[in-house]
Protein backbone atom coordinates (compact mmCIF):
# COMPACT_ATOMS: atom_id res chain seq x y z
CA UNK A 1 0.00 0.00 0.00
CA UNK A 2 2.77 2.28 0.79
CA UNK A 3 4.70 1.80 -2.20
CA UNK A 4 1.52 2.25 -4.31
CA UNK A 5 0.96 5.59 -2.67
CA UNK A 6 5.16 6.51 -3.38
CA UNK A 7 4.18 5.81 -6.92
CA UNK A 8 1.42 8.33 -7.29
CA UNK A 9 2.96 10.88 -5.31
CA UNK A 10 6.23 10.58 -7.27
CA UNK A 11 3.84 10.79 -10.62
CA UNK A 12 1.78 13.92 -9.43
CA UNK A 13 4.82 15.49 -8.56
CA UNK A 14 6.22 15.10 -11.66
CA UNK A 15 2.75 15.70 -13.69
CA UNK A 16 2.67 18.86 -11.80
CA UNK A 17 6.02 19.58 -12.43
CA UNK A 18 5.28 19.72 -16.11
CA UNK A 19 2.12 21.89 -15.96
CA UNK A 20 4.52 24.50 -15.30
CA UNK A 21 3.77 27.60 -17.59
CA UNK A 22 6.23 29.39 -20.26
CA UNK A 23 5.39 32.74 -20.64
CA UNK A 24 6.75 36.11 -22.79
CA UNK A 25 6.22 39.37 -22.03
CA UNK A 26 2.45 40.98 -22.40
CA UNK A 27 3.21 42.86 -24.84
CA UNK A 28 6.36 44.19 -27.01
CA UNK A 29 8.68 41.67 -29.19
CA UNK A 30 11.99 39.57 -28.37
CA UNK A 31 14.17 38.74 -31.06
CA UNK A 32 16.66 36.15 -29.68
CA UNK A 33 19.58 34.78 -31.78
CA UNK A 34 22.02 31.97 -31.42
CA UNK A 35 25.23 33.96 -31.83
CA UNK A 36 27.05 33.51 -34.75
CA UNK A 37 24.57 36.31 -36.53
CA UNK A 38 25.44 36.18 -40.16
CA UNK A 39 21.94 37.12 -41.89
CA UNK A 40 21.21 40.47 -41.81
CA UNK A 41 17.48 39.65 -42.31
CA UNK A 42 17.04 39.23 -38.70
CA UNK A 43 18.55 42.39 -37.25
CA UNK A 44 16.12 43.84 -40.43
CA UNK A 45 12.97 42.47 -38.57
CA UNK A 46 14.08 43.67 -35.05
CA UNK A 47 14.16 47.08 -36.91
CA UNK A 48 11.02 46.73 -38.59
CA UNK A 49 9.36 45.12 -34.82
CA UNK A 50 11.24 48.58 -33.39
CA UNK A 51 9.35 50.79 -36.58
CA UNK A 52 11.60 50.97 -38.68
CA UNK A 53 15.49 51.42 -39.42
CA UNK A 54 15.23 55.21 -38.39
CA UNK A 55 13.78 54.22 -34.66
CA UNK A 56 16.15 54.76 -31.65
CA UNK A 57 17.85 51.65 -31.15
CA UNK A 58 20.12 51.29 -28.30
CA UNK A 59 22.76 48.72 -28.96
CA UNK A 60 24.26 47.10 -25.67
CA UNK A 61 27.69 45.23 -25.50
CA UNK A 62 28.90 44.89 -21.71
CA UNK A 63 28.75 41.12 -22.26
CA UNK A 64 31.83 41.34 -24.21
CA UNK A 65 34.51 42.50 -21.66
CA UNK A 66 36.16 44.92 -22.91
CA UNK A 67 37.88 47.77 -21.32
CA UNK A 68 35.99 50.34 -23.17
CA UNK A 69 33.39 51.03 -25.90
CA UNK A 70 32.36 54.32 -28.29
CA UNK A 71 30.93 54.66 -30.92
CA UNK A 72 33.50 53.92 -33.71
CA UNK A 73 33.58 49.86 -31.96
CA UNK A 74 33.73 47.41 -34.63
CA UNK A 75 31.05 45.96 -33.90
CA UNK A 76 28.02 48.77 -34.67
CA UNK A 77 28.98 47.83 -38.44
CA UNK A 78 26.50 44.80 -38.77
CA UNK A 79 23.77 46.96 -37.48
CA UNK A 80 24.25 49.65 -39.83
CA UNK A 81 25.02 47.59 -42.77
CA UNK A 82 21.64 46.17 -41.91
CA UNK A 83 20.06 49.48 -42.33
CA UNK A 84 19.77 50.75 -38.98
CA UNK A 85 20.59 54.39 -38.84
CA UNK A 86 19.89 55.74 -35.17
CA UNK A 87 21.71 54.26 -32.79
CA UNK A 88 23.26 55.09 -29.26
CA UNK A 89 25.90 52.23 -27.85
CA UNK A 90 25.55 52.41 -23.93
CA UNK A 91 28.22 50.73 -21.55
CA UNK A 92 28.92 49.75 -17.80
CA UNK A 93 30.47 47.44 -15.30
CA UNK A 94 28.80 49.58 -12.62
CA UNK A 95 25.31 48.49 -11.59
CA UNK A 96 25.19 51.22 -9.11
CA UNK A 97 26.24 53.74 -12.60
CA UNK A 98 23.49 51.40 -14.26
CA UNK A 99 20.87 52.55 -11.29
CA UNK A 100 20.52 56.08 -12.08
CA UNK A 101 17.98 57.93 -14.43
CA UNK A 102 21.02 59.34 -16.14
CA UNK A 103 22.52 55.98 -17.35
CA UNK A 104 18.78 54.42 -18.41
CA UNK A 105 17.76 57.83 -20.31
CA UNK A 106 18.60 56.38 -23.66
CA UNK A 107 16.17 53.65 -22.96
CA UNK A 108 13.60 55.21 -22.02
CA UNK A 109 13.38 56.89 -25.34
CA UNK A 110 14.28 53.87 -27.64
CA UNK A 111 12.07 51.92 -29.67
CA UNK A 112 14.43 48.89 -29.46
CA UNK A 113 17.68 47.29 -27.45
CA UNK A 114 19.85 45.16 -28.23
CA UNK A 115 22.21 42.81 -26.59
CA UNK A 116 25.72 42.06 -28.31
CA UNK A 117 27.86 38.98 -26.97
CA UNK A 118 29.99 37.50 -24.70
CA UNK A 119 29.60 36.03 -21.17
CA UNK A 120 26.18 36.46 -19.48
CA UNK A 121 26.48 36.86 -16.29
CA UNK A 122 28.17 40.33 -17.29
CA UNK A 123 25.33 41.13 -18.14
CA UNK A 124 23.76 40.24 -14.90
CA UNK A 125 25.99 41.92 -12.47
CA UNK A 126 25.47 45.26 -14.37
CA UNK A 127 22.10 45.23 -15.16
CA UNK A 128 19.77 43.05 -13.14
CA UNK A 129 17.40 44.09 -10.67
CA UNK A 130 18.25 48.46 -11.62
CA UNK A 131 16.63 51.25 -13.33
CA UNK A 132 18.35 49.43 -16.75
CA UNK A 133 16.30 46.38 -16.31
CA UNK A 134 12.89 48.24 -15.06
CA UNK A 135 13.67 50.83 -18.13
CA UNK A 136 13.49 47.45 -20.18
CA UNK A 137 10.34 46.34 -18.64
CA UNK A 138 8.98 49.45 -19.35
CA UNK A 139 10.40 49.44 -23.31
CA UNK A 140 8.44 46.25 -23.55
CA UNK A 141 5.31 47.08 -21.93
CA UNK A 142 5.19 50.45 -24.44
CA UNK A 143 5.20 47.83 -27.23
CA UNK A 144 9.05 48.30 -28.09
CA UNK A 145 11.46 45.00 -28.98
CA UNK A 146 14.56 43.75 -27.42
CA UNK A 147 16.83 41.58 -29.09
CA UNK A 148 19.95 40.04 -28.37
CA UNK A 149 22.50 37.40 -29.77
CA UNK A 150 24.32 34.56 -27.96
CA UNK A 151 24.78 35.88 -24.03
CA UNK A 152 23.03 38.45 -24.90
CA UNK A 153 20.48 35.81 -26.43
CA UNK A 154 20.26 33.70 -22.81
CA UNK A 155 19.69 36.74 -20.17
CA UNK A 156 16.41 37.42 -21.15
CA UNK A 157 15.36 34.85 -19.75
CA UNK A 158 14.68 33.56 -16.50
CA UNK A 159 17.15 30.83 -16.06
CA UNK A 160 21.05 31.85 -17.07
CA UNK A 161 22.56 28.72 -18.42
CA UNK A 162 26.09 28.83 -18.58
CA UNK A 163 26.17 31.68 -15.91
CA UNK A 164 29.25 30.53 -14.41
CA UNK A 165 32.30 33.25 -13.87
CA UNK A 166 34.96 30.54 -14.21
CA UNK A 167 34.03 29.02 -17.99
CA UNK A 168 30.77 29.08 -20.13
CA UNK A 169 30.62 24.76 -20.08
CA UNK A 170 29.62 24.59 -16.75
CA UNK A 171 25.69 24.97 -17.03
CA UNK A 172 24.52 25.57 -13.39
CA UNK A 173 27.13 28.24 -12.01
CA UNK A 174 27.16 31.09 -9.76
CA UNK A 175 24.87 33.05 -11.82
CA UNK A 176 21.50 31.02 -12.10
CA UNK A 177 19.09 34.46 -12.46
CA UNK A 178 18.35 36.47 -15.89
CA UNK A 179 16.10 39.22 -17.05
CA UNK A 180 12.80 36.65 -17.03
CA UNK A 181 11.42 38.73 -20.22
CA UNK A 182 10.36 34.97 -20.66
CA UNK A 183 9.37 33.02 -17.51
CA UNK A 184 10.15 29.70 -16.78
CA UNK A 185 13.17 29.07 -19.26
CA UNK A 186 16.41 28.03 -19.90
CA UNK A 187 18.15 29.34 -23.44
CA UNK A 188 21.23 28.30 -24.85
CA UNK A 189 23.02 29.46 -27.53
CA UNK A 190 25.81 28.56 -30.52
CA UNK A 191 24.01 24.70 -30.37
CA UNK A 192 24.86 22.57 -33.21
CA UNK A 193 27.81 24.74 -34.03
CA UNK A 194 29.47 23.91 -30.86
CA UNK A 195 28.08 20.46 -30.31
CA UNK A 196 25.87 21.86 -27.07
CA UNK A 197 22.78 20.03 -28.18
CA UNK A 198 22.85 17.60 -24.99
CA UNK A 199 24.03 20.08 -22.82
CA UNK A 200 20.25 21.78 -21.50
CA UNK A 201 19.31 17.92 -20.65
CA UNK A 202 21.37 18.65 -17.07
CA UNK A 203 19.35 21.99 -16.51
CA UNK A 204 15.90 20.32 -17.54
CA UNK A 205 16.33 17.25 -15.46
CA UNK A 206 17.30 19.38 -12.47
CA UNK A 207 14.65 22.07 -12.97
CA UNK A 208 12.13 20.06 -15.02
CA UNK A 209 9.72 22.73 -14.64
CA UNK A 210 11.65 24.91 -17.17
CA UNK A 211 11.55 24.85 -20.85
CA UNK A 212 14.94 24.59 -22.61
CA UNK A 213 15.57 26.29 -26.19
CA UNK A 214 18.81 25.58 -27.56
CA UNK A 215 19.64 27.87 -30.68
CA UNK A 216 21.67 26.67 -33.15
CA UNK A 217 23.81 29.81 -34.79
CA UNK A 218 22.55 32.27 -37.53
CA UNK A 219 18.74 31.43 -36.13
CA UNK A 220 16.18 33.16 -33.91
CA UNK A 221 13.11 33.13 -32.58
CA UNK A 222 10.97 36.14 -32.63
CA UNK A 223 8.74 36.09 -28.90
CA UNK A 224 5.41 38.04 -29.26
CA UNK A 225 3.26 36.46 -26.06
CA UNK A 226 3.32 33.43 -25.58
CA UNK A 227 4.36 32.26 -28.94
CA UNK A 228 7.08 31.94 -30.44
CA UNK A 229 8.52 31.61 -34.69
CA UNK A 230 11.97 30.44 -35.93
CA UNK A 231 13.76 32.54 -38.57
CA UNK A 232 17.23 32.60 -39.96
CA UNK A 233 18.93 29.66 -41.12
CA UNK A 234 19.46 26.79 -39.23
CA UNK A 235 17.76 24.93 -36.24
CA UNK A 236 16.52 25.25 -32.52
CA UNK A 237 16.03 22.46 -29.79
CA UNK A 238 12.75 22.21 -27.36
CA UNK A 239 13.85 20.34 -24.42
CA UNK A 240 10.48 19.39 -22.08
CA UNK A 241 10.99 17.15 -19.47
CA UNK A 242 7.05 16.21 -19.35
CA UNK A 243 7.64 15.38 -22.98
CA UNK A 244 10.82 13.03 -22.00
CA UNK A 245 8.71 11.25 -19.49
CA UNK A 246 5.95 10.75 -22.13
CA UNK A 247 7.60 9.40 -25.01
CA UNK A 248 11.32 9.27 -23.75
CA UNK A 249 12.90 11.42 -26.45
CA UNK A 250 15.58 13.74 -24.92
CA UNK A 251 14.89 17.22 -27.45
CA UNK A 252 13.09 17.91 -30.51
CA UNK A 253 14.10 20.45 -33.52
CA UNK A 254 11.96 23.13 -34.82
CA UNK A 255 13.18 24.84 -38.04
CA UNK A 256 12.71 28.24 -39.99
CA UNK A 257 9.06 28.86 -40.34
CA UNK A 258 7.87 26.72 -37.38
CA UNK A 259 5.82 28.05 -34.28
CA UNK A 260 5.91 27.31 -31.00
CA UNK A 261 3.33 27.56 -27.83
CA UNK A 262 5.24 28.50 -25.29
CA UNK A 263 1.82 28.20 -22.86
CA UNK A 264 0.80 24.48 -23.58
CA UNK A 265 4.02 23.79 -24.79
CA UNK A 266 3.11 22.76 -28.30
CA UNK A 267 5.14 22.67 -31.81
CA UNK A 268 3.66 23.73 -35.15
CA UNK A 269 5.76 23.38 -37.89
CA UNK A 270 5.37 24.39 -41.52
CA UNK A 271 6.63 21.32 -42.60
CA UNK A 272 7.45 17.14 -41.84
CA UNK A 273 10.75 17.03 -43.14
CA UNK A 274 12.52 17.21 -39.71
CA UNK A 275 10.35 14.17 -37.90
CA UNK A 276 12.63 11.78 -39.37
CA UNK A 277 15.72 13.12 -37.94
CA UNK A 278 13.96 13.71 -34.42
CA UNK A 279 12.75 10.22 -34.06
CA UNK A 280 16.83 9.42 -34.88
CA UNK A 281 17.82 11.65 -32.46
CA UNK A 282 15.22 10.38 -29.88
CA UNK A 283 15.71 6.49 -30.14
CA UNK A 284 19.71 7.21 -29.37
CA UNK A 285 18.28 8.32 -25.72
Amino acid sequence: MFQKFMILLVGFMISSAGFAQTSGPDKGSLVIVGGGMQDLSILKEFAELAGGVDSPIVVIPTAGGSESYDENWLGLRQFRAAGLSNIKLIHTYDSAVADTDEFAAAITTAKGVWFTGGRQWRLADSYLHNKVHAALTDLLNRGGVIGGSSAGATILGSYLARGDTSNNTIMMGDHEEGFSFVENVAIDQHMLRRNRQFDLIEVIEAKPELLGIGLDEDTAIIVEGNRFRVIGQSYIAIFDHQRMLDSGGKFYFLEPGDQFNMETRTPYRIQQSLEPFNRLVNQAW
